[in-house]
C-alpha cells in the first residue's frame, strides 16, 4: 500500500515533468511563432502555394450578320511526374501509360519511353512532357483518368472558322505579331487575365477549397464587321477564278454600299488563310487594296468630268476634237492607248471611248488648284481612316510640284497613286449625291457587358453638286450602253454607270514597265445608287486592257444586286450624245 509520503513525492515528480514539458512546448511555440515565423511561413507557402491563371477570352470577330469569323479556342498540355507514376511499381506504370497513350495517339510505349528517359536522367524527377496542343475533347478524357501525377496547362490559340474569308482583312495573332484587324482593333478584342491561387497536399493534389481568386479574368469585346461574310465569300471564290483565267498576279473587289459608305465585301486573291499564314507569300499577308496605292488610270476621268460639271466648265454634251497625240505647248506630250485618226467627242464620249487627249483639252477648263482641292474633297492623297494598320496614303504631289505633264496626267489618273478603297470612297460620293461618306468596315464593339462601343461616326464631306454627280453617272451610263465593253458590261433591268481603266505601271525611273493594272469601278442602279463595285486585276497576260476585268465586273454586280434583292430600274438610261 502506497503511503502519503510516496504519492505527495510522486505527485511533485509528475508536476515537475509536466512543467518541463509545457515549458519546452512553449519554447518551440515561441520559436516557430516569433523567432523564425516569417522564414518558415514563406518556406510553408513556398511548398504548398500554388497558382493559376485565369485567362480573358480574346474576343470573336464577327460579320454584319453575327457569324463568326474569328475565335478563341484554348490548347490543352499535359505532362507528368515520373518518379510519382512508378511510386506504385513499373506495372502500375505501364498500365497507366497506356491508357494516356490511347488518348493522345501516342501509344503506351511511347509514353513509358518517356517516363524511362525523365527517370534515367533523374530518378527522382518530377517533370516530363507528354503531349501539348491537345484539343478539349482530349483534355477530358486524360482528365478523368485516377492519376494525381498527370497535370495540366492551357493556352489560348486563335481560330478561325472560314479560313480565307476576309482573311486578309481579319488579320492573325502568331508569336511573331498579328496583323490585319486582330492588330488595328487589339484594345477591343484583347481580354485581361487574371489569377488565382489554391494550395497542394503532399501527394501535389489541390486541396479541395482552398482556391482564393485574387484577380477576376476580363473578357475582351466582340468586333463586328459591316462585312457580309456570304457575298465575301462569293467575291473571293469569283475573283480567283478571273485572276487565273486572265494570267494575272493579283486581283482586288470591294463592294459598298452607296448611301453609307459601309463596305460589304473587300476581297484580294491570293487571300490569307489566317490559321496557316506561311501557306501564303508574305507579301499578300496585307491587305494590298488599302496599303499598297497604284496609278488609277482611267477610272479617274470620272472625278475631272464631276469637276468640269460642278464648275460648270463643261456640260456631257461638251465638244473637243481628240486626236490620238495631242502635246500641250508646255512640254506635255499625252497619248491615248492605241491609235486612233481624231475624233469628234463630246465630254461623254470622252469617257466612253476613254480618250486622254480629250479629256486633258477639257480639263485645262480648271485651274491647277482648283482640280487638287477637289481630289482631296475626294479622298485622294489621305487616310481612309479605316482601321487597318499601315494603310498607304498615296500620293497627290502639291501643285507647286506639278510640270507641265503632271498637270495633265492627273486628269486620266496618271502622275498619281491610290488604293483600291481611296478609289471606291470617291466613287461613293458620287453614287451618293456628290457627298461623301467616310468608308466604315467596322460596326462597333461589343463589351462583355452587353454594351457597344467605337461606333463609326462619319463626318459627310460636301464635294460635288447632286445635279453633278447624277450628270456625272448619266454620262457613265455611255459604258454600259454604247461602249466597247457594253455587252460584258450591262446588266438587264438595271441603269449601270462604269469606268474602266487600264494604267500602265511606272518603273520608278519616268517610264513605264509593259504590265498593267485593270480596272473597272461601277454604280447601280443609277436611277437610284444603292452599291459601289469595284474591281481590280493586276498585270493580266492573257488579256491585257480591262476587258479582262469587264466579265469578274458584271458577275460581282449582278451577284450584289441579286443578294440585296435591289429593285430594277424604272427609267431609261441617260442618253447624252458620244459625238458631235
Amino acid at each position: 500500500m502506497i503511503n502519503r509520503k510516496m504519492l505527495r513525492r510522486r505527485t511533485a515528480l509528475t508536476v515537475v515533468a509536466v512543467a518541463a514539458f509545457v515549458a519546452i512546448l512553449g519554447g518551440k511555440l515561441v520559436d516557430i511563432q516569433v523567432v523564425r515565423a516569417d522564414a518558415l511561413q514563406k518556406a510553408s507557402v513556398n511548398a504548398k502555394e500554388d497558382s493559376n491563371t485565369l485567362y480573358g477570352n480574346r474576343g470573336d470577330i464577327v460579320d454584319a450578320s453575327g457569324k463568326i469569323l474569328a475565335t478563341t479556342i484554348y490548347t490543352y498540355t499535359a505532362q507528368a511526374s515520373p518518379s510519382d507514376a512508378i511510386a506504385g511499381g513499373r506495372d502500375k506504370m505501364v498500365e497507366a501509360a497506356a491508357k494516356i497513350g490511347a488518348i493522345t495517339g501516342q501509344g503506351g510505349d511511347a509514353v513509358v519511353k518517356l517516363f524511362d528517359d525523365a527517370l534515367k536522367a533523374n530518378a527522382k524527377s518530377k517533370y516530363v512532357l507528354i503531349k501539348s496542343g491537345m484539343d478539349v475533347t482530349a483534355f477530358n478524357k486524360l482528365d478523368k483518368l485516377p492519376y494525381p501525377w498527370l497535370t495540366f496547362s492551357k493556352t489560348q490559340a486563335r481560330s478561325y472558322p472560314d479560313g480565307a474569308v476576309a482573311g486578309n482583312l481579319i488579320g492573325y495573332v502568331s508569336q511573331a505579331g498579328n496583323g490585319g484587324l486582330e492588330e488595328s482593333e487589339n484594345g477591343c478584342l484583347a481580354g485581361v487575365n487574371g489569377l488565382e491561387t489554391y494550395q497542394r497536399g503532399a501527394d501535389g493534389v489541390a486541396i479541395p477549397g482552398s482556391t482564393v481568386v485574387q484577380k477576376k479574368a476580363k473578357d475582351g469585346g466582340t468586333l463586328q464587321l459591316t462585312v457580309d461574310s456570304d457575298l465575301q465569300w462569293f467575291a473571293e471564290q469569283t475573283l480567283a477564278q478571273q485572276v487565273a483565267a486572265t494570267g494575272s498576279k493579283f486581283g482586288f473587289v470591294t463592294v459598298a454600299e452607296a448611301k453609307t459608305g459601309k463596305i460589304k465585301a473587300i476581297a484580294q486573291w491570293p487571300a490569307l488563310d489566317p490559321n496557316n499564314i506561311d501557306a501564303t507569300d508574305p507579301s499578300f499577308w496585307r491587305l494590298q487594296s488599302l496599303t499598297d496605292p497604284r496609278e488609277p488610270g482611267s477610272t479617274f476621268k470620272a472625278l475631272t468630268a464631276s469637276m468640269l460639271i460642278d464648275q460648270g466648265k463643261a456640260t456631257p454634251t461638251s465638244q473637243v476634237l481628240a486626236p490620238y497625240e495631242w502635246k500641250s505647248g508646255n512640254g506635255a506630250d499625252l497619248h491615248d492607248s492605241g491609235y486612233h485618226a481624231p475624233e469628234r467627242l463630246t465630254l461623254t464620249g470622252v469617257l466612253m471611248n476613254s480618250s486622254n487627249t480629250g479629256m486633258s483639252q477639257l480639263g485645262r477648263a480648271l485651274t491647277d488648284q482648283t482640280r487638287y482641292d477637289y481630289l482631296k474633297k475626294f479622298g485622294i492623297g489621305a487616310s481612309t481612316g479605316l482601321p487597318y494598320p499601315n494603310e498607304d496614303s498615296g500620293e497627290l504631289h502639291p501643285v507647286k510640284d506639278w510640270d507641265d505633264q503632271t498637270k495633265y496626267a492627273t486628269m486620266f489618273g496618271q502622275g498619281v497613286s491610290a488604293t483600291q478603297l481611296q478609289m471606291v470612297s470617291a466613287y461613293q460620293a458620287l453614287a451618293n449625291g456628290g457627298t461623301r461618306i467616310p468608308l466604315t468596315m467596322v460596326a462597333g464593339c461589343k463589351q462583355a457587358d452587353g454594351t457597344i462601343t467605337d461606333v463609326p461616326k462619319p463626318t459627310p464631306i460636301p464635294v460635288v453638286s447632286a445635279a453633278a454627280a447624277s450628270t456625272t453617272l448619266g454620262m457613265l451610263e455611255s459604258v454600259t450602253t454604247k461602249g466597247e465593253l457594253s455587252k460584258q458590261l450591262n446588266i438587264p433591268g438595271y441603269n449601270v454607270a462604269a469606268k474602266t481603266g487600264t494604267a500602265q505601271q511606272p518603273d520608278g525611273k519616268g517610264g513605264y514597265l509593259p504590265s498593267y493594272y485593270v480596272s473597272v469601278m461601277g454604280v447601280a442602279p443609277v436611277d437610284d445608287p444603292q452599291y459601289v463595285v469595284s474591281v481590280n486585276l493586276g498585270f493580266p497576260t492573257t488579256i491585257t486592257s480591262s476587258a479582262a476585268a469587264a466579265p469578274l465586273f458584271h458577275t460581282i454586280m449582278s451577284q450584289v444586286l441579286k443578294t440585296y434583292r435591289v429593285k430594277p430600274s424604272t427609267t431609261a438610261p441617260a442618253d447624252f450624245p458620244p459625238y458631235y
